[in-house]
């Protein structure tokens, strides 16, 4: 049997499992592995070398200036030949069974030496040197290899740590960035409602001599009614940010989306009545989809919000809600007689930005990542969203969600 070398890299589709070696730079120009081995026959005056870690596919051989990596799956339990000692060679009482180990495993020679790598006092692997020579090894320059091993395996062990920190630092760092636009998307849903409010509100304190008791009622019965339909929608997303620790997880069910339709009306018309703009809800009860309701909620009032924003204020502009469905989606028409878009927004719209630089028709700033949040939540709930659009005549989006699914099925 001979000992089958392969090419790092185009011959070790394993490579990817092989952690340790690889943080010790076993595909890099920076090989820590072939040093210590050039380094090690060097010393020990062998001509070949090889070494192993125990819990990967493939281990590494050197020879004549050369790193290349063999399959180790038939190499298993070589360890317990050292009997708990640091090194064999011929002083040991297992030389000659592990002489006739490596033969069978493709390890000609006349000559070897095997060194335990322990990290940390546990075995973590192994490396041997051999050639046909028949002298022994010198064995006071085992003590250098063997510091040499300690040395790598320390670093190693940095290795992994900093490998780890590095992990959570990237977590930690995605999961921050998360949250950042989690709340940037509950800062959008929140700014229309209170345009509406602080209107009102300022009427009734600025003109509350001028309004009989049937205005004042109005007013308050519209305060009420916008103040506690945005508590809810704070609550509801709140409550999701809290349960998902900033994370974007969807939890699909099966609801009517009339009931969102009816909610971001709720939400939005004190702003749409404000820029004097019909706020027309088309969608028929009993439209039903199976999806994550609160972030379906958040992506249709952040399409009628936008909507809202690029709408003539001159009483002509509307802002319509309506579905179709066929048999696997529900499609959400978000149609607005607006300002409309070019082709170069329409091609950056999903795109992330921090600020936005179109104006609404009342001077609102937009907040940049609306429509891409839209779109992941969208996404998330394997729907689909897609805008018409021209300068001028108008926006629609649509939405695609899934049916409801049916809670029972047939024996």
């Amino acid at each position: 049997m001979k000992l089958e070398l392969l090419e790092i890299g185009a011959e070790t589709e394993q490579l990817g499992v092989c952690e340790r070696s690889l943080l010790l730079g076993v595909h890099s120009q920076d090989n820590r592995i072939a040093d210590f081995l050039k380094f090690a026959c060097e010393i020990l005056g062998a001509d070949k070398g090889f070494w192993v870690f125990e819990s990967e596919p493939y281990g590494w051989h050197f020879s004549e200036d050369a790193c290349h990596a063999f399959t180790t799956h038939s190499q298993k339990g070589f360890s317990d030949f050292f009997l708990d000692q640091q090194y064999i060679d011929i002083s040991h009482p297992n030389y000659q069974t592990t002489s006739v180990f490596l033969r069978t495993l493709g390890i000609e020679h006349q000559r070897f030496i095997a060194i335990d790598l322990k990290n940390e006092g546990e075995t973590v692997g192994y490396a041997v040197f051999f050639d046909d020579k028949s002298e022994p090894y010198v064995h006071r320059k085992l003590n250098a290899i063997i510091g040499f091993v300690q040395s790598l395996l320390s670093i190693l062990s940095l290795q992994k740590e900093n490998a780890l920190l590095k992990e959570i630092y990237e977590q930690e760092s995605a999961l921050n960035f998360s949250k950042t636009k989690f709340f940037q998307v509950i800062a959008h849903d929140l700014r229309a409602p209170f345009h509406g409010l602080l209107g009102f509100s300022e009427v009734l304190a600025r003109e509350r001599e001028e309004l009989d008791d049937g205005h004042i009622e109005e007013i308050a019965n519209y305060l009420f009614d916008t103040a506690q339909s945005t508590y809810n929608l704070l609550e509801s997303l709140l409550n999701w940010a809290m349960a998902e620790g900033g994370r974007f997880v969807c939890h699909p069910i099966n609801f009517d989306l009339a009931q969102t339709g009816q909610i971001v009306v709720n939400v939005l018309g004190g702003f749409a009545v404000k820029k004097n703009i019909k706020l027309i809800n088309d969608i028929q009860e009993n439209t039903k989809v199976y999806a994550d309701i609160n972030m379906i909620t958040s992506v249709i009032q952040n399409l009628v919000s936008n909507a809202l924003k690029f709408t003539p204020i001159d009483g002509s502009g509307k802002v319509i809600l309506r579905t179709e469905q066929d048999d696997e989606q529900v499609y959400v028409y978000i149609h607005d007689t607006g300002l409309g878009m070019s082709q170069l927004q329409i091609s950056t719209l999903f795109e992330p930005k921090i600020t936005f630089s179109v104006h609404g028709t009342s001077g609102e700033k937009g907040a940049g990542l609306g429509l891409v949040l839209c779109k992941r939540f969208v996404d998330l709930n394997l729907g689909s969203i897609s805008v018409i659009s021209k300068e001028g005549e108008g926006t629609i989006f649509k939405v695609g969600l899934p049916k409801e699914k049916s809670l029972h099925k047939s024996s």
